[in-house]
């Protein structure tokens, strides 16, 4: 419930404990205590990501951290963490630790998730290639290294995605820039 959850935010913060977005790596499927005075949004509290999608990504995550978008959807079940649940981690933030422009990220989905997905399918039909050594240092296959770098989204879009995606604004507001 979008309500109880701005309602719950708000008053952790009159509590004076932080509620840090969503992260990939970090958050869990509920919200969860990160220390004393800090509390990790959840990933089922992020529009369209649903139960299959976040076990499929706690699950992959057991086996190391993501280290790049390609690595996320090499390692979950795209069936369970489809486009739509990808970006709306992309939009809400819960990607940014992968130092991409989230608009970067969001171009490029279509370009990695054919990839993972084939790689996918040949790796349930037993095949892989001579030449298939997983990702390289940076994270990414040969196959997507180039994507196109595209210019973030400006930060009244960003805040925009964040409040569509978790029903608030988490890294900030629009108006933050008048509070002078």
């Amino acid at each position: 419930n979008t309500d109880k959850i701005v309602e719950y935010v708000n008053e952790a913060s009159h509590m004076g404990l932080k509620v840090l977005p969503p992260e990939i790596n970090e958050s869990d499927a509920l919200f969860k205590v990160v220390s004393q005075n800090t509390i990790r949004f959840g990933l089922l509290a992020v529009k369209n990501v649903g139960h299959g999608a976040v076990e499929s990504i706690i699950e992959a995550r057991k086996k190391g951290t993501f280290i790049s978008l390609e690595d996320l959807c090499q390692r979950i079940d795209l069936r369970l963490a489809n486009r739509k649940v990808l970006e709306s981690l992309i939009k809400c933030g819960a990607m940014d630790l992968f130092n991409l422009p989230r608009a970067t990220m969001f171009s490029a989905l279509d370009i990695i998730l054919e990839s993972a997905s084939r790689s996918q399918r040949e790796k349930a039909k037993g095949q892989m290639s001579f030449f298939d050594k997983g990702p390289s240092a940076n994270g990414f296959n040969k196959s997507v290294q180039n994507i196109p770098y595209v210019k973030e989204w400006p930060e009244p879009q960003l805040l925009a995605f964040e409040k569509e995606m978790i029903g608030f604004y988490i890294s900030g507001h629009p108006l933050a820039r008048y509070a002078k």
